[in-house]
């Protein structure tokens, strides 16, 4: 399958970094080809928005956001107190048509992967039923290990079709601090799936510069991924 969901084990560890980086790689490396870039779902600003600013002018592409809730929260919350319904029939179109017309496409989860999607799904569930191949993003920080841990077991009863983990240092300390919060071994040792790279804090000013976001995609490993 063609389809690389990203997901991860909280919210703000770093999905929307990692995409953006496998975009960028995208971009500067497999040119002629299109791509298709989604948000599963979004609740608030900031993803749609950070993708159209970024790749809006690849007329190739497409970038898609299928439902949008204002409220950030919980997209079943979200849709009850904007009395809007939560449609999955149109995420599942949305994505089919993206797979069906691009060589690759991105997807980009929220949450985690026990993150409610409605009153009755949760982000595993969906995946594991509409089984799509995914990697778990892992930020370096204290209680990582458990977290991701956790999330592996998840995606594991669901039967998501885990490829690896990347692991993402969102602090410049947690590069010096990655053993003690993060340790690759242990990780690899206990659930079972590989580190398939480490992202390195990105400066605020080079968050924006594919040139850069390229190159660290060049040190993760593109052909598990997919990439």
């Amino acid at each position: 399958m063609n389809t690389l969901l990203i997901t991860g084990t909280d919210t703000e560890v770093g999905k929307t970094a990692l995409t953006t980086i496998l975009a960028s790689y995208w971009y500067k490396h497999r040119e002629g080809k299109s791509l298709g870039l989604m948000k599963l779902l979004q609740t608030g600003e900031g993803d749609d928005e950070h993708y159209q600013s970024l790749f809006g002018h690849c007329l190739t592409w497409d970038i898609i956001t299928p439902q949008k809730w204002q409220t950030p929260v919980a997209p079943p919350i979200a849709a009850q107190r904007e009395g809007k319904a939560i449609a999955l029939d149109l995420v599942w179109q949305t994505l089919t048509q993206l797979q069906q017309t691009h060589p690759f496409v991105l997807v980009e989860s929220l949450g985690s992967l026990g993150s409610p999607l409605t009153a009755e799904l949760t982000v595993a569930d969906l995946a594991g039923l509409w089984k799509l191949a995914a990697i778990l993003v892992v930020p370096v920080k204290l209680g990582a290990m458990g977290q991701a841990i956790a999330q592996v077991a998840l995606a594991r009863q669901a039967k998501v079709k885990l490829k690896g983990i990347i692991l993402n240092c969102q602090e410049a300390i947690a590069e010096e601090r990655l053993e003690d919060w993060a340790s690759p071994a242990l990780l690899e040792n206990f659930t079972q799936l590989p580190i398939l790279g480490i992202i390195p804090q990105i400066p605020a000013d080079q968050g924006q510069d594919l040139n850069t976001l390229a190159a660290i995609a060049s040190h993760l490993d593109l052909e598990r991924l997919g990439i």
